[in-house]
């Protein structure tokens, strides 16, 4: 249901989707999930389960294992989920900032695009923590979309004018945090994840994230520093915006968060993070290896070791990698 003739070909195609089997397909996720007491499984409506399988294409035992991460997170995290609204303060102010934006056009493929201008974060007003919450709002929100959980996102992040002194902020731990929630914990389909002008010091970051991240993820990772050619073979310039060399205007920040938020976009209370009182502020300060339990299917125990090294050192070592 929701589906397009196009996309529900796409479905069968490429995921493995049987309209004559769906039903069946879904109760053999269900029935997986007394397998596991330990979690809190707030949802297993068939809709919602379809989205998971869909995203491991009909695999019911990875599908399942998803499904179970989503919630796991969520239980390891649960400062995160407090307040897990579009009107908190943090994520109302992040989303205000274009984290993350949305394109109005989809990509040839049916994708939505998401950007992200890395150096619109005002580390006065809203955590790291903030930005990854807001992210994962957004995502809850357009994955509603059945289109969306066929077709897929693509992210595009602007690293123009990021700051050395901003990039400091981005720990292992922090990294590790969203890379658990975004490509271990979540059931969307991403397609592509574009860098364009970024600095050295985001390469350097990226060789050390580079080992936590699936090898399908890693294929789907492209670095363009200043060349945008190489991004228009993949994103056509007719739907990006002026920032990206498209024939668009420029972007406007605040479009998705209109509409997460509507009439409430413009009530602008007095808010900045040093009187942040919520957790958000706190698990940011508070994220440190020990609290961070990994699925092994992430990560082995020698590269867990080196991330927890990296960790006590802190950012100086990352930034020299060449």
């Amino acid at each position: 249901a929701g589906l397009s003739p196009e996309t529900l070909e796409k479905a069968r195609l490429e995921l493995n989707e049987n309209p004559d089997t769906l039903h069946q397909d879904i109760q053999e996720v269900r029935d997986m999930v007394i397998t596991r007491p330990d979690i809190g499984f707030l949802r297993t409506d068939d809709a919602f389960i379809l989205r998971f399988l869909r995203a491991r294409k009909f695999q019911h035992f990875e599908a399942f294992r998803l499904l179970a991460q989503y919630f796991e997170y969520r239980q390891q995290n649960l400062d995160m989920f407090k307040s897990f609204k579009a009107t908190d303060p943090g994520i109302k102010q992040a989303l205000k900032d274009g984290f993350p934006g949305g394109l109005a056009n989809l990509d040839h493929y049916g994708r939505k695009i998401l950007v992200l201008f890395a150096a619109n974060w005002d580390q006065s007003r809203y955590t790291l923590v903030d930005i990854l919450r807001a992210i994962l709002l957004s995502l809850e929100a357009m994955i509603e979309d059945p289109e969306l959980q066929v077709n897929g996102f693509v992210l595009i992040i602007d690293w123009s004018n990021f700051t050395f002194k901003q990039a400091s902020k981005l720990t292992p731990s922090m990294l590790r945090l969203a890379i658990e929630g975004l490509q271990d914990s979540f059931p969307a389909r991403f397609g592509g994840i574009h860098f364009v002008n970024q600095p050295w010091y985001i390469h350097a970051l990226y060789t050390v994230i580079r080992p936590f991240l699936k090898e399908k993820t890693r294929k789907r990772i492209f670095l363009h520093g200043n060349n945008l050619n190489s991004l228009h073979q993949l994103i056509h310039p007719e739907i990006l915006p002026s920032e990206f060399g498209g024939m668009l205007p420029p972007y406007d920040m605040g479009t998705w968060a209109r509409t997460l938020l509507d009439h409430e976009y413009d009530d602008d209370s007095e808010y900045n993070v040093d009187s942040y009182s919520t957790p958000a502020k706190e698990l940011e300060k508070d994220l440190s290896p020990k609290s961070m339990k990994r699925s092994q299917s992430v990560v082995d125990p020698g590269v867990q070791k080196r991330l927890d090294k990296n960790e006590e050192e802190n950012m100086q070592p990352l930034l020299s990698l060449d």
